[in-house]
């Protein structure tokens, strides 16, 4: 039985959040970029979601692999040097390329130039649960295998604060510029951070998001060794799941104030409206239903919002047993047991896969798409109902729907939650 069928109410939330009520700036996501499994673009990602199309594939390796898994959500191999130039490429492993391309995506979208998004009061925070592993497996390969040193630039293309110190430097972004490393969380805590930094006067602006490129040999490995990767279907709420995909890309946003948008004469995709993130504290892999519905119940505190006033969630939905049913429990927790076995709910990761760091940046970028086109993405590889997750999982087909606020959740190793609330703009913003 359910807290909610108890007739109990959310534990009290012990995580961070800052009510909307207590400041009354409006922050806005002004654009928005995203390099996947999709190819380039947010709105290649969008389609292949909201189309049901997965971007799982047979695994492509640089090196001999004998793994078990062997499919995941790769970005297909492109040629950085028609997105980056060749002065900086030799810092970029690839989860910082991916970065660059979202973000020169953002940043247009948004109405900046390249030149002028920047400054004192342009904050950079990106995520990422790995960083430069490309590079960390190319330098061990070397030394270890063929006896060779690692590349002189190793480290300045390892190190996860790669990526923003990389944006901070290409838009001349002069505030505060760090990386979020929180695993699946990392993405969405970035954003997170960047609403708060705004709306108590750190910064004016902020790039915002996560990239990971990591689907190589030894992480691959690593993972299958774990248990929890699919060798077929990702079946995220279904009965037959068996795991997940892994997957790659990253999404950066531009956040700032709906008053500076419009002062330049920019219609922002959505208002971004409501964060909450804790932690379990309890178990390094198994999830928690307190800490989940926590983050959930705190997104809903800080945007001023009720359970009833959400029209679409986009789940962590793992597809792996252990978190569907912790989050579909945690769902019913904070939505009730009548609303919560109602308000549509997707996993768009057997799409696009799980990018780990990143994930919760693509899964942002369809919630924003998903409330702006009015259309809920489907769970596609759906069987049948697991009565353990008893939720409306929009199996496989895509749902027409009025969706005014949607919420996107994203739940990591380590029990760190984080939960985001985006908002259409009225006709009047």
């Amino acid at each position: 039985m359910t807290a909610s069928q108890a007739g109990e109410s959310p534990a009290p939330a012990q995580g961070a959040s800052i009510n909307r009520c207590d400041n009354q700036k409006r922050i806005v996501i002004s654009g928005m970029g995203a390099v996947s499994a999709a190819g380039m673009g947010a709105g290649a990602l969008w389609r292949a979601a909201r189309d049901g199309l997965t971007q799982v594939r047979e695994l492509r390796t640089e090196r001999p692999y004998d793994g078990r898994i062997r499919i995941a959500a790769q970005v297909p191999q492109y040629q950085a040097s028609d997105h980056i130039e060749s002065s900086l490429l030799p810092f970029c492993d690839p989860f910082t390329q991916n970065a660059i391309i979202a973000a020169d995506e953002a940043v247009a979208q948004a109405g900046y130039g390249r030149d002028d998004i920047g400054g004192s009061r342009t904050a950079v925070i990106i995520g990422s649960g790995i960083g430069g592993m490309t590079t960390i497996d190319n330098g061990l390969c070397r030394y270890y295998a063929e006896g060779i040193r690692p590349d002189p630039l190793s480290v300045p293309r390892l190190i996860p604060s790669a990526a923003p110190a990389t944006l901070g430097m290409r838009y001349r972004c002069l505030g505060p510029t760090f990386a979020i490393g929180s695993a699946c969380s990392s993405a969405s805590q970035s954003i997170g951070l960047g609403l708060q930094m705004i709306r108590v006067g750190l910064a004016d602006r902020a790039l915002v998001g996560g990239s990971e490129s990591c689907v190589i040999n030894g992480t691959m490995r690593a993972w299958e060794a774990l248990r929890v990767m699919t060798p077929d279907f990702c079946r995220p709420f279904s009965t037959g799941r068996n795991g997940m995909s892994l997957g790659e890309g990253a999404a950066v946003f531009v956040l700032e104030t709906l008053e500076s948008a419009l002062a330049r004469g920019h219609r922002p995709l959505c208002e971004l409206v409501g964060y909450g993130t804790t932690s379990d504290a309890k178990d390094p892999v198994r999830p928690d239903v307190v800490g989940a519905s926590s983050a959930m119940a705190l997104a809903l505190e800080d945007a001023g919002l009720s359970p009833q006033d959400i029209d679409y969630i986009n789940a962590h939905g793992t597809a792996t047993h252990a978190n569907d049913i912790t989050e579909s429990e945690a769902i019913l927790r904070v939505f009730g047991d009548d609303y919560g076995r109602r308000v549509p709910v997707s996993s768009t990761k057997p799409v696009h896969g799980h990018a780990l760091g990143a994930g919760g940046g693509l899964e942002l970028t369809i919630t924003i798409n998903a409330l702006r086109e009015q259309v809920a993405p489907p769970t596609i590889n759906f069987l049948e109902a697991d009565p353990r997750c008893p939720i409306d999982a929009v199996p496989n087909v895509a749902r027409p729907l009025k969706i005014d606020v949607a919420m996107s959740n994203s739940f990591a190793f380590g029990g760190i939650n984080a939960v985001l609330i985006v908002r259409a703009l009225g006709d009047g913003a």
